[in-house]
């Protein structure tokens, strides 16, 4: 990881881009930070625990919502997958 202001991010972005292949670059304006540019790799990487971490919370969310259970074979019958 490391951190760029503004100017120099304009200054030098091809570096900026190419650097984001290696780490996280955050980019600052008047000492805070403003973005983050990171390899369309690591945005997936990314996006995919997140999708991942969301299908584990609505999985605990289901498991915990009290009711009557549905057999399986209903369910299958009940998508059509029969």
């Amino acid at each position: 990881m490391s951190t760029i202001n503004v100017t120099e991010a304009r200054a030098n972005f091809s570096e900026l881009v190419a650097r984001s292949h290696n780490e996280a670059v955050f980019i600052e304006r008047h000492g805070r930070t403003e973005a983050v540019v990171i390899s369309p790799e690591q945005y997936e990487r990314l996006m995919d625990a997140l999708e991942e971490a969301e299908d584990l919370r609505a999985f605990d969310s289901a498991v915990a919502e009290e009711g009557d259970n549905i057999p399986w074979a209903q369910a299958k019958a009940d998508l059509g997958w029969q």
